[in-house]
């Protein structure tokens, strides 16, 4: 379209996908792996871990708890060895399986949060859109591409920028699609560091209106509603304007009530 009315950018992970069971499986895995099975991170634990906003990568975020697990137990951090690109082989070997031609590991059986004719409604109301996620750019392929029938979206991936907070890949995004300054942009994703990649695009580019959109991950959304208000109101403290269980709440009719306000 010539000039959309607005661009909404998507995560991926926990937002056009389900990585509960794959990505969050596979850190679970790679922790207990490099602990000899003594340490296993619990759901909560990697929530609270992502609720500190500075482990977006999940290889990162892997090695981080295996630290903390060691701390823990008297060791200090600069005597332990870990391998980060043995820890990596081991992440992707849960995460893709053993087959590097058809991936056959946890990513085969993630649920979609996202239907492409959720996509098509966006545009038949003037509305653009792309991606911008800290997962692999062969990972977010497979999802946007294979899984959802895509042809050539829009992708700023883990390669292509330095990780969230850093805004860099959100306004590459936008740029990539129309970097005309007046067109108000929205960013949903279900993480801390994704509210404060808005909050920084903000201060990066004052001129243009940004709005962040928080989303409860399937895991949160559907745990206890102590958890889930606990969950949003971590995502509201570091700057969503709204929370939502499920990423086609944010229809084209939302998005325009939303513009009527700006």
């Amino acid at each position: 379209m010539s000039s959309p009315q607005a661009i909404v950018i998507f995560d991926i992970d926990g937002v056009v996908r389900d990585v509960a069971g794959s990505y969050r499986r596979a850190l679970a895995d790679t922790v207990e792996q490099l602990t000899q099975g003594a340490y296993r991170p619990t759901p909560e634990a990697i929530d609270d871990l992502k609720g500190e906003g500075i482990w977006n990568n999940d290889w990162e975020a892997s090695r981080e708890l295996v630290y903390r697990y060691f701390e823990s137990q008297g060791y200090f951090r600069k005597n332990l060895e870990i391998d980060y690109s043995q820890l990596v082989a081991f992440f992707q070997s849960r995460y893709r399986g053993d087959d590097p031609q058809q991936w056959n590991g946890y990513i085969a059986h993630e649920p979609l949060l996202m239907s492409k004719s959720y996509l098509e409604a966006l545009s038949a109301h003037r509305i653009g859109w792309g991606f911008f996620s800290g997962a692999t750019r062969d990972s977010a392929e497979y999802v946007l591409q294979k899984r959802l029938g895509l042809l050539s979206p829009v992708l700023t991936a883990m390669e292509d920028a330095p990780g969230k907070p850093d805004p860099t890949g959100l306004l590459a995004t936008v740029e990539q699609l129309y970097p005309e300054q007046t067109i108000p942009v929205f960013y949903a994703g279900d993480t801390v560091a994704d509210m404060q990649t808005v909050a920084k695009a903000k201060t990066a580019q004052p001129e243009r209106t940004w709005l962040a959109v928080g989303i409860l991950p399937p895991h949160v959304a559907t745990s206890s509603a102590q958890r889930a208000q606990q969950y949003s109101q971590q995502l509201k403290d570091a700057g969503a304007m709204m929370v939502l269980d499920n990423i086609e709440a944010l229809s084209g009719e939302v998005i325009h009530q939303i513009l009527g306000h700006y």
